[in-house]
């Protein structure tokens, strides 16, 4: 703060001085003439320079006596930037810092105390001035200076451009009057002889030095005050510097070191304080200007632009791409900065997108920065250069992983360079030490990564040196062999869930397959890699990916020396892949049938079954009901030969569904069942090799079956559970079956709110996640939601575009519940002739005329239709033959329905005993769920009746 005394001091910046008592402003020694209101902002700001001040506070300040708006603050903002001749370019005092406030931003000189304390060390040598405000460093200030004095030696350690330099300076200015003045900066960056350092440090102290060895004469005058060294740039001399440094604090018991590094010193009594990157905004959808300005990083990014740009304020649309372009840049303050500078010319989208772009490290900084820090390529050159070949080898070997790697994944890259492993984790360590390698956090062990600005660099020199397609195919044949092994170690097919803990291989697996089939790869390690990768990407839920890849390998394959597991393996993940991503296309079943033949050509029963598995999820799927019973039967006889519990349950389950979607609600309920008491934790069945969860499926089937058994309480509740295990399982397709299926037990007990929060959420959930099939389901469902809420034209658009996507893909299973509802909204616009059309269409679908799950319903809509029309007698029939299938499939819940609207008839045409005969017993066998949609309206027509 300005002195308060009666004495008025002046602040001094840049040409002018301020004195705030005596409200007078000048500039070179002559009075400026500056508005009240103008003044008072300047005086105000001063006294928090290198504070934000918010905007309110600041009118709250300068405006006491009356109401003003944020218009006139900017106004006289303005006029003080005028005076100051603060227009954007070079130095400014005056920052906007949006959605937050103003901050005075020039360094202040104050008058020298006079309290007879020592002069500082050397003029010449006077500590360089700090920046105007740090960003995210206080707590690694506050840590450093408490480490300062508890052990009187701390290395600040970081890679390049991270901010070591500046964070030292904010210790030593906070550190001033602790240390009564004596504290000395000493510049080791520009030294390239390192037998002068003990001089350097002599003469950055004022002394003269008149014999070859300084050392008597510097622990002489350090021995003689309480001192601090502050020693920058150290790691290109530490073999020469290490001792010195150590001999200097061992004997001076009154002085203190800091040094700055991009490693260690590693000497006795020194500590250690590593300096990370700024935190950056997390990669997470949702984030608004004030979360994303909430990070450092961002902070830095945004005010070093308002420095260049006057009045910038970043917008809702750019603010993403400010979190993504900090993260690109591992929260590197010298990279940040020079992003920052690049706005100017190609704004912020453009910088961003020009991240990717070896230009980048060329970016040029302040031209006051030292030469090393003046782009990216230069701070990394200074690294690199410093290392000796093995581990300049190691490092450039390095840059071709993506992401995090192991070790042992960095030492087999190592061994394709001719390093051995002793001396390749050697260099590891020691390049991990020197700031070039991160470590990347992990479950389950140590990972390690490059920065991205890094990576970028030393990449260059893998090309330069002719080493990279060395590097690659060591890369792909390296992980080629991990997601083998990984396979075999979960015991294949038997023990799903192998792959989950090794995501973080992803990027890397991408970058080899990428590498393998490019013009300059190796199609043949593209092809083992594809095949050891497929379970990889299914387990994931990359079925895009899974996909290209897949599709790519088999293309590849050499018929003449094909093999059939790697044939198998890519055949059945291309099935599962395209019948997810593309529909039930004939590629499908092509791609299991092939795939399965193998199988049992190899006698593998594991796959067998997980083939059966897929086929009877296609047969489903293309409503082929009896295909998929005649596909469960198979897989019975291959659980027995397995002798596996798990294996018996999951045809079971398999049998369940069959028999749900033909119409035997009975026996679907009871194969299902077991489902609800399964521990998923036990056994997660197929989860990853198939996408999604069995469990899940099956009790889907077993939610819908208690509805259609007259149990509408336990399926609402069943329907609940099977979407809170799905959600806990994480897997996208098990969480979007869930959603399909379960929707339709609240569509049934007319619990419209629930139903539209969950179809909202499929429809979202599925364009997320590329599921192309289950996004046209999602819409049909609101269609068939917004005609049960009146809306018939809305409900009908909805319906008849879900078709479309439906039949194009093959999604049979679907088609005719939105048949019938489109024909029931057809009726009720009186188009009564579309109506009918459309119902005859679905029933046609069907095979054999009656085994579907279904059908009740589709010759009850038929029924209202007919009777709606005026054809009461084909209507009768019509709803008779509903009621005997409904009996026939235990469908208890399509019995009523099919009762109701016969009642009504019989109702109409005075037949009211008959209608109350039907009605009634089929009430009464209901003990539960009495508040629901259709109880309600059977109650309401019997009281009618009655």
């Amino acid at each position: 703060m300005p002195d308060t005394s009666d004495q008025d001091s002046a602040i001094s910046f840049g040409p002018f001085r301020l004195f705030a008592k005596s409200r007078l402003l000048e500039k070179d020694g002559v009075p400026l003439h500056l508005g009240g209101r103008a003044l008072d902002i300047l005086i105000f700001l001063a006294a928090r320079a290198g504070e934000v001040v918010d905007k309110r506070e600041l009118i709250k300040q300068v405006w006491s006596d009356v109401n003003v708006d944020e218009g006139s603050l900017r106004f006289h903002i303005t006029t003080l930037r005028k005076v100051l001749g603060d227009s954007g370019e070079g130095l400014r005092y005056v920052v906007n810092v949006p959605g937050r406030g103003y901050c005075f931003a020039a360094p202040l000189l104050r008058p020298a105390a006079s309290d007879g304390r020592a002069s500082p060390v050397s003029s010449r040598h006077a500590l360089p001035s700090p920046l105007a405000r740090m960003i995210g460093r206080d707590d690694a200030i506050a840590k450093i200076s408490a480490g300062l004095a508890l052990h009187r030696f701390v290395t600040i350690v970081g890679p390049g451009g991270i901010g070591k330099t500046s964070v030292a300076l904010a210790v030593a200015h906070r550190e001033l009057e602790a240390f009564d003045g004596q504290v000395c900066f000493v510049d080791f960056g520009a030294l390239t002889d390192a037998g002068l350092v003990p001089g350097t440090i002599a003469a950055a102290l004022g002394l003269t030095v008149n014999s070859d060895d300084p050392m008597p004469g510097l622990l002489t005058f350090l021995r003689s005050r309480r001192s601090l060294l502050v020693f920058d740039s150290c790691e290109h001399i530490l073999d020469e510097l290490a001792p010195v440094a150590e001999r200097l604090v061992q004997e001076a018991g009154e002085l203190h070191v800091l040094a700055t590094s991009r490693e260690s010193f590693r000497t006795e009594g020194e500590r250690v304080h590593r300096l990370f990157p700024l935190d950056c905004p997390p990669e997470r959808d949702g984030l608004g200007i004030a979360d994303i300005l909430a990070y450092p990083a961002s902070q830095l990014f945004v005010e070093r632009i308002a420095e260049s740009l006057s009045e910038f304020e970043l917008s809702e649309e750019d603010a993403p791409l400010v979190a993504e372009i900090c993260r690109r840049l591992d929260g590197i303050a010298l990279a940040i900065e020079l992003a920052a500078g690049r706005v100017n010319a190609y704004g912020i989208a453009g910088t961003a997108s020009l991240l990717d772009s070896r230009f980048s490290l060329l970016w040029r900084g302040r031209r006051t920065a030292i030469p090393r820090h003046q782009t990216l390529s230069a701070a990394l050159a200074w690294s690199y250069d410093l290392l000796p070949e093995a581990e300049s080898a190691t490092l450039r070997g390095l840059s071709v992983f993506v992401g995090p790697f192991t070790l042992e994944a960095a030492l087999a890259v190592a061994s394709s360079q001719g390093i051995g492993e002793a001396e390749a984790v050697e260099a590891i360590s020691n390049l991990l030490s020197k700031s070039l390698i991160a470590t990347s956090p992990a479950e389950r062990r140590l990972r390690y990564r490059l920065l991205d600005t890094t990576r970028t660099f030393v990449g260059d020199k893998l090309v330069e040196k002719g080493e990279a397609d060395r590097i690659a195919r060591a890369h792909a044949e390296y992980f080629r062999d991990v997601l083998r092994d990984i396979a075999l170690k979960s015991s294949g097919l038997r023990t799903a869930g192998g792959f989950l803990p090794y995501a973080d291989h992803l990027p890397n697996v991408r970058a080899a397959l990428t590498w393998s089939f490019s013009d300059g790869g190796d199609r043949a390690i593209g092809v083992d890699l594809a095949a050891s990768a497929a379970q990889f990407f299914l387990e994931l839920t990359l079925l895009t990916e899974c996909f290209r890849w897949t599709q790519q390998a088999l293309a590849s394959l050499d018929t003449d020396t094909i093999d059939s597991r790697q044939e198998m393996t890519l055949q059945a993940a291309l099935g599962v892949s395209v019948m997810f991503t593309q529909g039930n296309t004939e590629t499908v079943r092509a791609a299991f049938t092939r795939s399965l033949q193998l199988a049992r050509e190899l006698e593998d029963l594991h796959w067998q079954l997980w083939l059966l598995r897929g086929l009877h999820i296609y047969l489903t799927r293309v409503g082929d009901f009896h295909g998929a019973l005649g596909t469960g039967e198979d897989s019975e006889s291959v659980a027995r030969k397995l002798n596996d519990p798990a294996a018996t349950l999951n045809v079971e389950w398999m049998l369940g569904v069959a028999h749900h979607l033909i119409g035997n609600q009975d026996k679907a309920v009871q194969f299902c069942e077991s489902a609800m008491v399964h521990n998923p934790g036990s056994q997660r069945l197929n989860i990853g090799h198939l996408g999604y969860d069995d469990r899940i499926v099956a009790l889907v089937a077993l939610a819908r079956g208690l509805w259609l058994t007259g149990r509408p309480d336990r399926a609402v509740e069943a329907a609940r559970y099977t979407v809170r295990e799905a959600e806990l399982l994480e897997q996208p397709l098990t969480l979007g079956i869930s959603l399909v299926w379960t929707i339709y037990v609240f569509l049934w007990v007319g619990d419209w709110a629930n139903a539209e929060t969950l179809i909202e959420r499929l429809i979202e959930h599925s364009a997320r996640h590329f599921l192309g099939p289950y996004h046209a389901v999602g819409i049909g469902q609101k269609g068939e939601l917004l005609l049960r809420r009146g809306d018939l034209a809305g409900g009908i658009e909805h319906l008849r575009r879900s078709q479309a996507t439906l039949y194009a893909t093959r999604h049979r299973i679907m088609t005719t519940v939105y048949a019938t509802a489109l024909a029931e909204g057809l009726a009720a616009q009186n188009q009564t002739g579309e109506a009918l059309r459309t119902i005859n269409e679905a029933i046609a679908q069907i095979p054999d005329h009656g085994e579907a799950f279904d059908m009740p319903e589709m010759l009850r809509v038929k029924g209202d239709i007919l009777a709606h029309s005026g054809n009461a007698a084909e209507a009768e029939s019509c709803l008779l033959k509903s009621l005997d299938l409904s009996r026939r499939q235990c469908a208890l819940g399509w019995e009523l329905r099919g009762a109701i609207s016969l009642g009504r008839i019989w109702h109409q045409a005075g037949k009211v005993r008959d209608a109350r005969d039907l009605l009634a017993p089929l009430v009464a066998r209901y003990q539960e769920g009495l508040a629901t949609r259709d109880l309600v309206a059977a109650t309401g027509l019997l009281d009618a009746l009655n």
